[in-house]
């Protein structure tokens, strides 16, 4: 029965691309502690090979792939040829799968935070604003609705500088062939399901309506289908 084996951690040396799969160096430490009379072990080196689809799959790049945490489940081999196995140990992996970052959760929690502070503002500012202005309050109201008839816009995230048409958007080439973390977008789909706005605005030029940058948050609109989405201008 074939050994199996699960590594975490993030790679250690750039991405390598073959044929039909891709290889890249992971390393992780031994045991603390060993039996009495046998030596600890230190550091151990794998080269892991993953088919090109299943990679794809992931969305990572070979940038993020020496930043992001992985989980890599698979078994020893023997059979690569040294060149392309500098690591000690070879893995043929079966599965390959990205984990989420600490950092990733907590600034989830504080942009809830920061939402529920902004709601908390909103609501001081509206009662201070009808105790010191009692007189007014009728005209203040009618040119308070007014002005959100003419405009019919949304929350939006804090910086956004203009609100356009989905539709309108133009996404470069070079965006379609790359693949956002799953994991991260996922955060910021319950992000827009919590507040009802995108976590930051897309940014984009004034004239042609080209995307420069924010293609996670497009992908988020497109799949909560928003009609329309916040912006600043490259």
């Amino acid at each position: 029965m074939p050994h199996k084996m699960t590594l975490t951690g993030s790679a250690t040396g750039p991405l390598r691309e073959y044929d039909r799969y891709v290889a890249f160096d992971m390393r992780e430490k031994g045991s603390p502690s060993a039996p009495k009379g046998l030596k600890k072990s230190t550091f151990i080196s794998y080269t892991v090979f993953v088919a090109k689809k299943a990679f794809n799959k992931t969305g990572l790049t070979k940038k993020s792939i020496m930043h992001e945490k992985i989980l890599v489940q698979g078994e020893p081999t023997l059979d690569i040829p040294i060149d392309e196995c500098p690591g000690e140990i070879g893995i043929i992996c079966f599965q390959i799968t990205v984990l989420p970052n600490k950092n990733d959760k907590k600034e989830a929690k504080q942009e809830v935070s920061q939402a529920q502070e902004e709601v908390a503002a909103t609501k001081q500012e509206e009662k201070q604003d009808s105790v010191s202005q009692p007189i007014a309050k009728e005209e203040k109201k009618d040119a308070e609705t007014v002005q959100l008839e003419e405009k019919q816009l949304p929350t939006q995230p804090k910086g956004t500088k203009d609100v356009v048409s989905f539709d309108d958007i133009i996404v470069p080439e070079a965006f379609l062939k790359t693949r956002p973390n799953p994991v991260k977008t996922e955060e910021v789909i319950e992000f827009v399901k919590r507040t009802g706005h995108l976590d930051k605005p897309l940014t984009i030029e004034k004239d042609s309506k080209v995307l420069k940058d924010g293609y996670r948050r497009y992908i988020v609109a497109k799949t909560v289908k928003m009609d329309k989405v916040p912006v600043v201008y490259a």
